[in-house]
């Protein structure tokens, strides 16, 4: 049998031993320091003046004096006499001077580092998994949960230029079938596959107009088009969506309407208006214009006025106008309703139309402080 425990070093009893007790309070003393070790220090190379019994320290490298020798190990202060104790590797002691906890790896006594600090600037995290050099967080479970705390909560991707890659991936079996984000531009895509090698996008939305398109077209009723949806003139299905290449919506149905060889390239509506009335004009080229005209004197049979249209037209307009026994100024009309016969135009022009109207020939003469307003309307098409 040995005559030290084989880890801890301490002393036996042996049979016939002469005092006893001498060994039995090494064994005690050797317990004190490594049971539950704690040290005053370590960065100590020479012995305090003054110990206390039972001090401890851990004596740094290149020590003198009394402790000379016993880098890195544990010095205790018996009260007349150092005593010393070699770590092994593994052994752990709390510096009281740091409130740091220390292991000794075999050769030199190393901090612990606490465990907020363990948590920032790791290698990777696995969570049910294993972590790797690419995906250095991962995890492996039925769902994930980001909640918040106490209001709202965002999941932000950050990539470092334009050209980079900010998305949400899903695969298949390791293989990529649909991607979501800002993939090689700062447009946001929409894109499948089929095969995780071959990808197609369905929706696009520009970075710097809002713009949405569809770059594989629309399918309504099993028939694909790429310039949008087309209808039947019997389809009239209720929200049937229209000019999907165009991304229209309530920010774009309004505005200024233009087209390229027949085909829309501006807004849906156009509404304006100037002192020669008001006009809308639509995507497929009719335009409405309206105002209120006054005529005045001409003769003693007739009142004219020519009326330009706040809006051109293509070709001559189909025109129309009853009267409003109210000039342009909101004034009462000065002929009396018996005055008043037939209003027509005389000609009519891609930008103007002059109107007459006739005097009753049985009634008595305009006079030349007469005016008559008329509401008048315009049919065309503006391009």
């Amino acid at each position: 049998m040995p005559d030290n425990s084989p880890t801890l070093s301490l002393p036996f009893l042996l049979p016939s031993q002469a005092q006893k007790h001498v060994t039995h309070n090494e064994a005690l003393s050797l317990l004190d320091v490594a049971v539950q070790t704690a040290v005053l220090d370590r960065d100590r190379t020479a012995a305090p003046g003054s110990p206390a019994v039972g001090d401890c320290h851990i004596v740094a490298a290149g020590a003198t004096g009394d402790w000379a020798g016993h880098d890195g190990e544990i010095a205790q202060f018996d009260g007349s006499l150092w005593v010393y104790v070699a770590a092994k590797p593994g052994w752990r002691a709390q510096v009281l001077a740091e409130n740091t906890p220390v292991v000794f790896d075999g050769s030199s006594w190393q901090a612990q580092v606490s465990v907020p600090d363990v948590l920032d600037n790791l290698d990777g995290v696995g969570v049910g998994t294993s972590s790797d050099g690419t995906n250095r967080l991962a995890v492996a479970a039925a769902a994930t949960l980001l909640s918040h705390e106490g209001a709202g909560h965002q999941v932000k991707v950050n990539k470092s230029a334009a050209g980079d890659t900010a998305s949400l991936l899903f695969q298949t079996g390791w293989s990529g079938r649909a991607e979501m984000g800002t993939a090689g531009s700062d447009d946001f895509e929409i894109k499948v596959s089929g095969d995780g090698a071959i990808w197609n996008t369905g929706f696009s939305l520009d970075a710097a107009t809002g713009q949405a398109s569809l770059p594989q077209g629309v399918q309504v009723d099993g028939m694909v088009t790429g310039l949008g949806v087309q209808q039947s003139a019997t389809d009239v299905t209720p929200g049937r969506l229209m000019r999907a290449d165009y991304g229209y919506g309530p920010g774009n149905l309004l505005g200024v309407v233009s087209q390229s060889a027949g085909v829309p390239t501006g807004a849906v509506i156009e509404r304006g208006s100037n002192a020669n009335g008001d006009y809308v004009r639509f995507a497929d080229g009719t335009q409405i214009c309206w105002a209120t005209v006054t005529l005045g004197f001409a003769s003693v049979s007739f009142l004219n006025g020519t009326w330009v249209f706040p809006a051109a037209f293509m070709a001559p307009p189909v025109v129309s106008a009853m009267g409003s026994h109210v000039d342009a100024s909101g004034a009462a009309t000065t002929p009396s309703a018996a005055q008043i016969g037939t209003i027509r135009h005389n000609a009519r022009f891609s930008n103007s139309v002059v109107f007459i109207l006739n005097r009753v020939s049985s009634e008595a003469n305009f006079a030349a402080q007469d005016s008559f307003g008329i509401v008048t309307l315009a049919f065309g098409h503006w391009a």
